[in-house]
């Protein structure tokens, strides 16, 4: 008799915990696990890898899936719209588009510029004495950038904060009901403020991202204002969520596990390995689901059509059969084959930003003039498909 998959449960307390354990329990147990209705769950890097780029699965879900998992409310008609949740050709149609925002050469050129946030924002963080890692740091420096880029102002900044906190919900596998009425709020209000400042940038042109994307409308008859509106509202959450994360857990990490810091500390040319490493060993994102197309076999068993895969990349990234010692930090680490910005078509359209913001925030802690400690607990962000903080203290002299 053929044995059943064992389940997947996002909501367990202790995936929200810890996931690894959980992941290495459902690699032990097989190539696929059961997860909510209709989903399978993918955890072997091998299939994780090959599937991000498998053309049999889309990003585009029917109305119904959004309704399951968010409930009713504006959130879910702002997930068919953006790009991310597209197939080709209205995938690449916006794709092409952002592209030329974020770039990998833009992006570069922007270190500079990321570098000078991070010194002013340690600056003052070196005259109080303490930092919060999240408050301080890793939320600020890609805020400030992305409003840089969107040309959102300054004074709007700690406006948009909490509304764009509350948008994170938006994207979970399963959106809790307690937590769907701040989703949709988020949406609603993001969406009111980024229409208001579009309406601003059409009677007085403007040279960042807004005013590139009005350019081209006037241009393309295909992009209708709602989705635009939609898109720039995803770009501001997409361009500091990951990096938030990135942060935070290059913090940790390496005032965990001291003896990487002091490596680091001596030879500063590996900073972008450790970027990678923590994007590798703490995935920001911990997963991704694709809309089965067209049956794909997975193990022996066949995935209909209509059925939702999703995919571990947290777990892919701490496959034994990968990774050599999976569960260390290792900022030496190479070559480092992660899957934290997915692959295929629907590769992170920032992941060249975020790791300039990541770079610029090793290359501070390699320069520091002494070893910050930690002043507390650390406190976790209860989230299955983001994996960030809450609260990291730091004491600094």
């Amino acid at each position: 008799m053929r044995q059943l998959p064992v389940k997947f449960d996002s909501r367990d307390p202790r995936v929200l915990d810890d996931p690894y354990p959980v992941y290495a329990e459902l690699r032990a147990a097989g190539r696929l696990a059961r997860g909510s209705a209709g989903q399978w769950v993918v955890s072997h890097h091998a299939d994780v890898a090959k599937l991000l780029k498998d053309r049999r699965l889309g990003h585009r879900y029917p109305a119904e899936y959004h309704e399951f998992s968010n409930g009713s409310g504006p959130a879910n008609d702002f997930l068919q719209r953006i790009v991310l949740d597209q197939d080709p050709p209205t995938h690449t149609f916006w794709r092409r588009i952002m592209q030329q925002s974020f770039s990998p050469p833009l992006m570069r050129r922007l270190y500079d510029y990321v570098a000078g946030q991070v010194d002013e924002l340690m600056a003052a963080a070196m005259e109080r004495g303490r930092l919060d890692v999240v408050d301080d740091l890793a939320f600020p420096l890609p805020v400030t950038v992305v409003c840089e880029l969107l040309g959102i102002p300054d004074v709007d900044r700690a406006a948009v904060r909490p509304h764009a906190v509350e948008l994170a919900k938006a994207f979970a596998l399963y959106v809790p009901p307690e937590d769907r009425e701040g989703a949709h709020a988020a949406v609603t209000w993001l969406r009111g403020y980024i229409r208001s400042l579009i309406d601003e940038r059409s009677v007085r042109p403007s040279h960042d991202l807004i005013g590139n994307l009005l350019a081209l409308e006037r241009e393309t008859p295909e992009l209708d204002r709602e989705t635009l509106v939609d898109n720039v509202v995803f770009l501001f959450f997409a361009g500091f969520e990951t990096t938030t994360n990135l942060i935070s857990t290059t913090w940790s990490a390496l005032l965990t596990h001291p003896e990487q810091f002091w490596l680091l500390r001596e030879r500063p040319e590996l900073a972008e390995r450790a970027v990678e490493e923590m994007l590798r060993y703490d995935a920001p994102i911990q997963a991704t689901a694709r809309y089965v197309k067209e049956p794909v076999e997975i193990g022996g068993r066949t995935i209909r059509a209509g059925r939702i895969l999703v995919l571990l990349l947290g777990a892919a990234n701490h496959d034994p059969e990968c990774f050599d010692r999976p569960e260390e930090v290792d900022i030496t680490r190479d070559p480092n084959p992660h899957v934290s910005f997915g692959g295929g078509p629907h590769h992170c359209l920032g992941a060249a930003l975020a790791r300039v913001e990541g770079r610029a925030v090793v290359h501070w802690l390699a320069g520091a003039a002494e070893r910050p400690q930690l002043a507390g607990e650390i406190v976790r962000r209860p989230s299955v498909t983001f994996r960030g903080y809450q609260c990291i203290p730091v004491s600094l002299r």
